[in-house]
């Protein structure tokens, strides 16, 4: 045949994921760790592999990961279902919870995902909307509504609620009070998207409200803090009601061999993940001071990740030149609602970082 049936009608409108990954020197687009896995990590990780009977499939449940998990997070192996990146473990949660007739609560602007697997899975999006101000200080503020969140779950018609902490591409966390009242207001399954969490202060760790709340899920990933991002690999805590459900609906063999071996060799070397886990924190800062108030005074987020979300004019026009002129490869983010003019830049090593704020400010001096 010279044609080919259409595709189902429900992706006629749908863009395929494009993060515009482009050949650069210096790269802040993705949130990766600048690191990657440490040392340690990665001698042990080779060690392993020698032993891995690779012409075997994989543990099909990576049951000595999910132990290893388990025991950093003070749980029980059965409250661990372990995925190929936090991305399928998003998409399982819709297929598990999701489908015609029931829907999905989100707080946008956040994770792209979370609609994308709404219009795979047939659930109802539902939005409730960021601010998106300047506060007193000078700081971008894109501050979730609990009022209104709470309001809509009080109807008790949402399935699932996935909120961000802290958000993608904001920064900002969400208090563990209200989240705590969140899921006493509804039956919903919570997702809380912690997959930045190392990088926040631990005030905001949700892990502690798994033992009270039953509709509670926690989504965590060895790609960012653990430098792990080319493996594809991440975690679901929760109770058994909701891990039981997420093995029916995932995929056989789905996180490999190779990538169960790094994240327990990332594991065992935390402390080492720790130390760089504070250098990219007093980078945050120190970014922060020389793009905010005290520097180039342009409005940026108090961000509790390892990015941040810089407000510039001609947003466009600076990424390009970024790119063309420096090599250096921030994600533009301007064309998105209530994100206009705004840059999302990863956390770099110093020298990366140093490299951008010069760029920055060079670009900046000139007229456009």
């Amino acid at each position: 045949m010279k044609t080919v049936r259409p595709a189902a009608a429900h992706l006629k409108d749908l863009q395929p994921y494009d993060p515009k990954y482009l050949p650069a020197r210096v790269y802040l687009n993705a949130n990766e760790s600048p690191y990657g896995m440490s040392e340690k990590a990665r001698a042990e990780f080779l060690r392993m592999l020698a032993d891995e009977p690779m012409h075997r499939y994989p543990d099909p449940l990576a049951k000595e990961l999910r132990k290893a998990v388990a025991d950093k997070l003070g749980l029980a192996p059965d409250n661990i279902v372990v995925g190929n990146g936090g991305d399928e473990l998003l998409f399982n949660l819709c297929l598990a919870y999701g489908g015609r007739g029931r829907s999905l609560l989100i707080a946008p602007p956040t994770f792209s995902a979370y609609q994308t697997d709404a219009l795979l899975s047939y659930t109802t999006l539902i939005e409730v909307p960021r601010a998106a101000t300047v506060d007193s200080e000078g700081a971008l503020d894109f501050s979730i509504d609990e009022a209104a969140i709470l309001e809509c779950v009080s109807s008790g018609n949402n399935d699932i609620v996935m909120l961000t902490s802290p958000n993608n591409p904001t920064g900002d966390c969400l208090s563990l009070e209200f989240i705590s009242e969140l899921l006493a207001a509804t039956d919903a399954v919570v997702l809380i998207d912690q997959a930045y969490i190392e990088f926040a202060d631990p005030r905001y760790d949700a892990t502690a409200l798994l033992k009270d709340h039953a509709n509670l899920a926690i989504l965590r990933t060895f790609s960012k803090a653990y430098g792990l991002a080319g493996l594809r690999i991440a975690y679901v805590a929760a109770g058994r009601e909701i891990t039981d459900e997420l093995c029916k609906v995932r995929q056989p063999y789905s996180v490999d061999s190779l990538s169960a071996l790094a994240a327990l060799a990332a594991l065992a070397e935390d402390a080492e993940v720790q130390q760089q886990v504070k250098s990219i924190v007093a980078e945050r800062e120190r970014l922060t001071r020389l793009l905010g108030p005290e520097g180039l005074g342009l409005p940026l987020t108090k961000s509790e990740a390892n990015f941040f979300l810089v407000r510039v004019p001609n947003a466009q026009t600076i990424w390009q030149r970024l790119y063309d002129e420096y090599s250096i490869l921030v994600r533009d983010l301007s064309a998105l609602p209530r994100l206009a003019d705004c840059l999302r830049v990863s956390i770099g090593t110093p020298e990366e970082n140093d490299e951008f704020i010069q760029a920055l400010s060079k670009e900046l001096r000139v007229k456009r």
